[in-house]
Formats: C-alpha cells, sequence, structure tokens
C-alpha cells in the first residue's frame, strides 16, 4: 500500500471550546469518517496523530478532552502516534512507520489548519512524500483575533495547494 490516510489531532478538546465553535464541524466529521470508510476498504493505513499537552490544558495526555472524537475514534489495528510539537514527523515515530508500510503518500485531514496541519503538509513533502492530498472538506480550524476561520482556511490551501499538496475534496480521494 502506497498511501495512507492521516488524521491530525481531531480530539474531543477542539469541540470543546463552548465560546469558538470549529468551523463546519460536523460536515469535517462526516467526511473523516467517509476517508476512515474508503482507506479500510481499501486495505490503506489509518494512522491517528494525537496531540499531548506538556501544559495542565484540554490537550494533557489523560485528560476527558484528550481522547480522539468518538465518531471517528480508532479501531483496533490503527495506529495512534503521539505528538508534543506542532509537527506530526518531530520526536515521533511516524516516519518510521510510513517506511516500514512503504507508504509514499499520504491524505491528510483533522485539525487546526493554521497549526499542526499546516506544519505536517509542509514538513512531509520535505521528507520525501510529494504526491499527499489534503482534503479540502475535511480539514478544520477556530476562527483567530486577525481571520475568520474560512479565511485561514482559503489561505492556507493557497499556500500548500499545488506546492506542498494537492487539495481535493472528500468525495474524489481515492486510495491506492
Amino acid at each position: 500500500m502506497t498511501t495512507a490516510l492521516l488524521i491530525i489531532d481531531m480530539q474531543i478538546a477542539l469541540f470543546s471550546y463552548e465560546n469558538e465553535p470549529l468551523y463546519r464541524d460536523e460536515q469535517v466529521l462526516d467526511n473523516i469518517r467517509v476517508l476512515i470508510e474508503k482507506a479500510r476498504r481499501s486495505g490503506a493505513p489509518v494512522i491517528y496523530v494525537q496531540h499531548c499537552s506538556l501544559e495542565d490544558d484540554e490537550f494533557r495526555e489523560g485528560c476527558e478532552t484528550w481522547p480522539i472524537h468518538p465518531r471517528i475514534a480508532p479501531l483496533e489495528g490503527d495506529t495512534i502516534v503521539k505528538k508534543y510539537s506542532w509537527d506530526a514527523f518531530h520526536g515521533t515515530p511516524l516516519q518510521e512507520y510510513l517506511q516500514k508500510l512503504g507508504v509514499q503518500n499520504l491524505v491528510i485531514a483533522g485539525g487546526q489548519t493554521e497549526f499542526c496541519l499546516d506544519t505536517t503538509c509542509r514538513r512531509a513533502y520535505s521528507m520525501g512524500y510529494k504526491n499527499n492530498i489534503l482534503v479540502q472538506d475535511a480539514h478544520t480550524t477556530l476562527d483567530s483575533k486577525l481571520m475568520k476561520a474560512p479565511q485561514i482556511i482559503a489561505h492556507h490551501e493557497h499556500v500548500l495547494g499545488g506546492r506542498f499538496v494537492k487539495l481535493q475534496p472528500t468525495s474524489e480521494v481515492v486510495f491506492s
């Protein structure tokens, strides 16, 4: 299998900000669920990246908001990579695991667009993963003080698309 699904930081914590809802949260969860089903049907690895904060906050390992969202929860046999920075490769076994499986391409989904997703897309490209897909309707973020979530997403898709990743909607993603 040359393509793997990489789901970044889709933890309960992202959905727990009462005054800051995730942009298109339900649609993103539904689309990630579709991607998981497509990956499993084709035999592609499903890899969850789970942020672990060193602070006492909502991403602290073991707290009630730290688990992956139950609507897209891992199954036995899925891989979970714990990370302690914005980069899913930095200080994690992700690269070693992908090499062991012979993965050459990544389908990337999750949150937050401008942080862990952006950093991981760029790093994957720099590490030799040249035909990656960022699934346009399967990543999300929160509004910032400077921009609304749709603007953040549009900006990052403009910068990443055609350079570090190919942009595709869930309906067009095929695992090979």
